[in-house]
């Protein structure tokens, strides 16, 4: 009999890849979505490439720029808060060690431990390192792996970059009667993998995630599609 595996990810592994995830997915999502949208809607209204071109670049500096900067202050907020609370818990620790002893032995006891074994944890865990513990159980934050908002700023950056590199190219580079079926297809096509792969590395049900993409990309292109088409026939 075979002894079953589990690779399911677990703790702070998880949480980490996560932060990554959403970062990365986010940026990509948006460089897609939003760059689609934008070229299609000018493709509404003109064929012109050098104008196709022009759109698109301005859109993709524009949204990896504040994708970067948003993620960065995001991030920046969350690292600040854990700095304070944090810096909180190890002025506790030193003023009145007895009472977060017992807080600990509490917090622990409300986990399903006896009230004998919570305290005999909490007492080597306060012995072993008294402010990752109250952290990670009374905070739960790990002073070893507080978010990095560069780390964030640049992924998002990135990600951004690299999807509204893909309708960018596929609106400049084809024939101008396939400029917008190519377009159309790419980006379906791209919000299937990343919508698939976000869902699959979060542990989550990748149909949910795809339909989602998809329902949200095919839209957005529509919608920008038929404006540029009334703008263009106005003579806008």
């Amino acid at each position: 009999m075979t002894e079953r595996t589990h690779d399911e990810p677990h703790g702070g592994a998880l949480g980490s890849r996560l932060n990554w995830l959403r970062a990365a997915v986010l940026g990509a999502n948006d460089g897609i979505v939003s760059t689609a949208g934008l070229v299609v809607g000018v493709a509404g209204a003109t064929q012109d490439r050098a104008a196709l071109l022009t759109a698109g670049l301005a859109g993709l500096l524009a949204g990896s720029m504040s994708m970067a900067a948003g993620e960065y202050v995001s991030v920046s907020t969350q690292r600040d808060s854990e700095m304070a609370a944090l810096a909180v818990e190890k002025r506790e620790l030193k003023e009145q060690p007895e009472a977060e002893l017992e807080e600990l032995t509490e917090l622990l006891r409300q986990r399903g431990l006896s009230r004998e074994v919570a305290r005999e944890a909490a007492e080597q865990l306060t012995a072993r390192d008294a402010l990752k513990a109250h952290a990670r159980v009374e905070l739960g934050i790990d002073p070893d792996e507080l978010t990095n908002p560069w780390h964030a700023a640049w992924a998002s950056f990135l990600s951004f970059t690299v999807g509204a590199l893909l309708p960018l190219l596929a609106i400049v580079l084809p024939p101008a009667d396939w400029r917008l079926p190519v377009t159309v297809v790419c980006v379906l096509a791209a919000l299937v993998l990343t919508g698939w792969s976000s869902a699959r590395l979060g542990a989550a049900d990748p149909r949910r995630a795809v339909l989602r993409n998809v329902v949200g990309g095919a839209l957005a292109m529509g919608v920008t599609y038929a404006a540029g088409t009334l703008l263009g026939a106005a003579g806008v």
